[in-house]
């Protein structure tokens, strides 16, 4: 196999957006990526905690999003719209958006039921006082409210829809707007991994699953690993033709996505091996092309085995291995798309971070980023996503070798 994709034909990412709980935009993230911090705390939102607990729930929550919408807009709009407009307003000044014509920009929001915490508000606001609920609930409660507020705010008149995929929809939305633009049906579509903004009964199902820290911290491919910590966060990539001419981060060498046909939350061994072969051959790679490994990497004792056994089955066993949601938490269905911008800003900046907590890696075979981060330049690396309901994902990102880069 070739070392190097089809870049002609390979869609480029030229604009990146982003907030996770340690601010909003590229730069924060870069910043907590080289020089890591706690965050993780009692979450404190409205709807997320549970009076009859001991413990209460922790995780890491956003920042308010910076103030760009109209107060007559902003007051008819969840705190997951408000985000999402703020990392798509970097992301369309990155890339240079206004430069194309609105009828040739695409739209993918990933993620479904985003904003379970604010619709339980609403109704234990409303429901004994029901003719005073706002008219607007009725189209803001489904989550194409979402490509409304951005189209509308935005100049994006190709086409926009949402798509879920539990943990994978951010993901997913990339690889669905990779294809749109190769394909020629436009010529740059925008991916937003959009904020899941949990209420305390998600969090209180998904603590009696099993999944759910009840420690301090998230623990990924660590002997103490004891489930995942939710992080808010919400990540956009603007995905272009390569041939624009336009400055790019990376290209998206190849992608696969699959049902390994599991209703619940369990991993498939079979359905991981078969994404990353399947998105090694459409970027014509071999596993030992492969530098790095962004993992999935939640923090579940199940998940975190099963995935490190797909990695050495697929041969990716001599790959640098990290995950991010060490530093940042799980954000769900944001959680693909936040991923991607910090492998393609590890990629630009010549470093990968360290996977935190990590003290007793149960594959110690591995080449695991510990400690501290590492300088590295590499050039393709693997992503990994999986969601519940039996979806899996890989994508492969190849550096720029010529031409033009951010």
């Amino acid at each position: 196999m070739s070392s190097c994709p089809d870049k002609v034909l390979s869609p480029v990412v030229t604009g990146i957006g982003v907030a996770t709980a340690y601010g909003y935009g590229k730069a924060a993230l870069l910043e907590a990526m080289q020089t890591p911090k706690p965050i993780f705390d009692v979450l404190r939102r409205p709807g997320r905690q549970v009076a009859e607990r001991e413990s209460p729930f922790r995780g890491a929550e956003l920042p308010e999003p910076p103030i760009l919408l109209s107060p007559r807009v902003a007051r008819v709009t969840s705190l997951g719209g408000r985000v999402a407009v703020a990392v798509l307003d970097e992301a369309w000044a990155e890339a240079g958006l206004d430069r194309i014509a609105p009828e040739r920009i695409g739209l993918v929001i990933g993620g479904s039921n985003l904003d379970s915490r604010e619709q339980m508000l609403t109704r234990q606001t409303y429901a004994h006082r029901m003719p005073y609920l706002l008219p607007s609930y009725g189209y803001t409660s489904f989550d194409t409210d979402l490509c409304g507020l951005c189209s509308a705010h935005f100049q994006i008149r190709g086409f926009a829809y949402t798509l879920g995929g539990a943990s994978a929809s951010g993901a997913l939305a990339v690889l669905h707007a990779a294809e749109a633009v190769r394909s020629g049906r436009v010529d740059a579509c925008i991916a937003v991994g959009a904020l899941q903004d949990l209420s305390c009964f998600e969090l209180q199902a998904l603590d009696a699953l099993g999944v759910l820290s009840p420690g301090a911290a998230c623990r990924p491919f660590d002997r103490g690993h004891d489930g995942f910590m939710f992080g808010e966060s919400c990540g956009a990539l603007v995905i272009s033709r390569h041939d624009a001419g336009f400055p790019f981060y990376a290209h998206i060498a190849g992608g696969a996505h699959a049902a390994n046909g599991n209703r619940g939350p369990d991993p498939s061994l079979a359905g991981e091996v078969r994404v990353i072969r399947e998105a090694l051959a459409q970027a014509g790679l071999s596993p030992d092309d492969i530098d790095y490994v962004n993992t999935h990497g939640t923090g579940t004792p199940r998940g975190d085995v099963t995935e490190l056994t797909a990695l050495r089955e697929a041969g990716l066993h001599r790959a640098s291995i990290n995950a991010t949601k060490s530093l940042i938490g799980h954000g769900l269905s944001a959680a693909g798309a936040v991923e991607i911008a910090a492998v393609l800003l590890q990629m630009q900046a010549g470093f990968l971070h360290p996977c935190l907590q990590l003290d007793d890696p149960i594959d110690p075979g591995l080449d695991w980023v510990r400690g501290g981060a590492r300088t590295y330049a590499f050039r393709h690396a693997l992503k990994l996503s999986f969601g519940f309901g039996g979806i899996d994902s890989a994508m492969v990102i190849s550096a720029p070798s010529c031409g033009d880069a951010k």
